[in-house]
């Protein structure tokens, strides 16, 4: 049964990953929530799926003269530098603090979207 369960949890969180809306924020919380996974593994396996998910979307964005490379350079390095960093930490953290810390993130980045949202209406 469980194989069947994380095959609708991904299929739910592979859709807003598919249109470009950060896919973790909905794939790790049902991995925790309700597939019973651990947040360290939730995080992995959403790292993991990101790979082949985003080699698709640059050849799909490639195809359609999407692509902007110019100064890309300059976010590469300190991108894997910043991403090895993050992944130390996330592996020094205990599982229970790297949860409140997601879990906060995603109170933070409503709270975000709710104000922008309010902002537009506005204007």
């Amino acid at each position: 049964m469980s194989f069947y369960l994380y095959l609708l949890l991904g299929f739910i969180g592979g859709i807003p990953a598919g249109m470009g809306m950060g896919g973790g924020t909905v794939t790790i919380p049902l991995l925790v929530l309700i597939g019973g996974v651990g947040q360290k593994i939730a995080q992995s396996a959403n790292l993991f799926a990101f790979l082949p998910m985003s080699v698709g979307a640059l050849k799909l964005h490639a195809d359609n003269g999407l692509l902007q490379t110019r100064g890309v350079g300059w976010i590469i390095l300190p991108a894997l530098l910043f991403s090895a960093l993050g992944t130390s930490l996330a592996v020094a953290l205990p599982s229970a603090l790297l949860k409140r810390a997601f879990g906060a993130f995603l109170i933070g980045l409503s709270f975000v979207g709710f104000f922008r949202a309010l902002s537009a209406k506005k204007a």
